[in-house]
């Protein structure tokens, strides 16, 4: 086969075809074969514009003229060449002969006079072994951080807040071999119950080191150590909101701490809580008013640190309980998830040991109730919804609704604190009390007769608002007049009762005789008869009460005669007590 020459091609506009096959000369080569001529014959025949034998060029115009034609040959030639050179690829089979283009390849010219360098293998570097919180834990020596505590709090003395930011530093450095994979706490925070989250990550921490740190934290100020706090959950939260912001693959992401900072930060929040739950108290109205820390997402963060103070403190467990996340639990955006876990925290501060003594014990707590007026209408209207309302967690709040409503009422009978609450409490039970769910209703009205029996002044309030809220009144004398015997005991004595429902009965009179739709009429009705019915119990046990008291008073006088120390009786009092009668 005859090999084809890059000038045939180009006259021909590459058409000429061998079965598919040509030969073709490389462009650069020929220019280079081609310049190299050119040039020699033109030194040849000139030496400074004349010929070789000293006379004049005649022939330079022509010259010229040729040597401009032999240049755009040329130019058409590696035109045509590169042309060539690109449809001749696609051809390429797999497993074709590339060694002429490989040779080729070698004899080109690299460009600006450089050798292709040789690309190294990335070499790869060595994997660091993965180090557990437990094995980092364990490296921890008392002793040396015993050192390091005192050493900071003479370095630092009236500067606490160092103290606790230093205190962190020295928890980070031992965590520092823990990567985020071996600490993946959003996913853990996320999927964990309760119970699991109370022992992270203290459960890796020895007794020794907890107990050095807790005593140390304990001469801290509550000023030091909530300031610690909000800026240990600050920090958290930062790496939540990185974290997010890379799941979602966002561009700029927030600036993410290390792996090591979050394990030590975990770790010295955590032995702060339980040491100091007082701490959280004082920072409660921060977080729940702040904006930076509010959001479902920040929850399980917030559930994991109640919980830590709940192991140091059970009444701290429920305040923050009942002033944070119960609000949250009863609002309508609170999902299924969220809801659990806040339900557990709370059936865990309850099945504590000695639980209920403890926290009723504990019902006011520097002035501050465990469980608020505005917290225990919450819990009635999440315990008692409507039967078209009712979830799961009904029945758990069903359960856990005795011990909260004892804390809820606890606290010193007559005392000044306690009227104030009891008159909180009638301002929301007397509204509830006429409500279309009847275990609202009557647990309701049970809790107007509470308020009554602890402060005479609800009374009053309850004779203000009887005619506007009727339907509650009814039902409040109704659960009176059927559980006579175990209210009245506790409504002794019964002289402002006696006398707000003889004011009740006029008022019945007055509605019923005033023409009032039907429907109110029937509820005036309904009030009345309970009315006569309480009164008519209250007239026969006022005159039992008169002949006990006498019988009391005839067998005091007759023991009195017969005893030889007479004159050492105080008839002032029996005199009075008969007269009170």
């Amino acid at each position: 086969m005859e090999p084809v020459e890059l000038n045939e091609i180009n006259e021909t506009n590459s058409n000429t075809v061998d079965h598919g096959w040509q030969k073709v000369t490389y462009a650069k080569r020929q220019q280079r074969k081609a310049k190299s001529n050119a040039d020699a014959e033109k030194a040849a025949a000139h030496q400074n514009g004349t010929l070789a034998n000293g006379g004049r060029n005649v022939f330079s115009s022509i010259e010229k003229q040729s040597e401009d034609r032999r240049q755009r040959i040329l130019e058409a030639q590696r035109l045509a060449a590169v042309n060539a050179e690109v449809n001749e690829k696609p051809k390429r089979r797999w497993g074709d002969d590339e060694d002429e283009d490989e040779d080729s390849d070698l004899e080109e010219p690299k460009e600006n006079g450089k050798a292709e360098e040789v690309k190294k293998p990335k070499q790869k570097k060595p994997k660091k072994p993965k180090v557990t919180v437990a094995e980092a834990a364990a490296k921890i020596d008392p002793s040396d951080l015993a050192a390091f505590l005192v050493d900071i709090s003479g370095s630092y003395e009236d500067q606490q807040d160092i103290q606790m930011m230093r205190f962190a530093d020295y928890f980070g450095r031992a965590f520092s071999g823990v990567s985020a994979s071996q600490f993946p706490w959003v996913k853990v925070f996320r999927e964990s119950t309760v119970a699991k989250l109370a022992d992270i990550p203290l459960s890796q921490i020895s007794d020794t080191v907890y107990k050095t740190s807790a005593d140390w934290i304990n001469q801290r100020t509550i000023e030091a150590l909530s300031s610690f706090i909000l800026w240990s959950l600050g920090c958290i939260l930062d790496d939540l909101a990185a974290q997010h912001a890379s799941a979602k693959g966002a561009k700029k992401a927030p600036q993410q701490g290390s792996s090591k900072s979050q394990v030590g930060i975990f770790v010295a929040l955590a032995m702060v809580l339980r040491r100091k739950p007082d701490a959280l108290i004082s920072v409660l109205p921060t977080i729940r008013e702040n904006s930076k820390y509010q959001g479902h997402d920040k929850l399980p963060v917030i559930i994991w640190m109640i919980t830590q103070a709940s192991q140091g403190d059970l009444a701290v467990g429920l305040y923050s309980w009942s002033h944070y996340l119960l609000p949250v639990v009863s609002s309508k955006n609170c999902n299924p998830q969220l809801r659990d876990l806040i339900l557990q925290l709370v059936e865990r501060i309850l099945a504590a040991p000695k639980a209920q003594t403890i926290l009723v014990n504990a019902a006011v707590r520097k002035g501050e109730r465990l469980v608020p007026p505005p917290a225990f209408e919450m819990l009635l209207q999440v315990t008692f919804p409507a039967s078209s309302a009712r979830v799961k967690a009904t029945e758990r709040f069903e359960a856990i609704y005795p011990t909260l409503k004892e804390v809820a009422l606890a606290g010193s009978h007559g005392s000044k604190a306690m009227k104030q609450v009891s008159q909180q409490i009638l301002n929301f039970v007397i509204k509830a009390a006429g409500e279309s769910s009847p275990e609202l209703s009557k647990e309701a009205a049970g809790i107007v007769i509470w308020c009554l029996s602890e402060n005479d002044d609800c009374y009053r309030q309850w004779e203000k608002v009887y005619q506007d809220n009727i339907e509650a009144s009814v039902a409040v004398l109704k659960r009176l007049s059927e559980d006579w015997k175990e209210y009245s005991v506790k409504l002794v004595p019964v002289d402002h009762l006696s006398e707000t429902v003889k004011g009740f009965t006029q008022k019945n009179e007055k509605a019923m005789a005033g023409g009032s739709d039907a429907a109110k009429e029937a509820l005036f009705q309904d009030a009345d008869k309970y009315c006569k019915v309480i009164l008519g119990r209250l007239s026969r046990g006022h005159g039992c009460m008169k002949f006990v008291a006498f019988v009391a008073v005839a067998v005091a006088v007759g023991a009195a005669v017969m005893s030889p120390n007479i004159e050492g009786w105080d008839w002032n009092k029996l005199t009075l007590a008969f007269s009170s009668q």
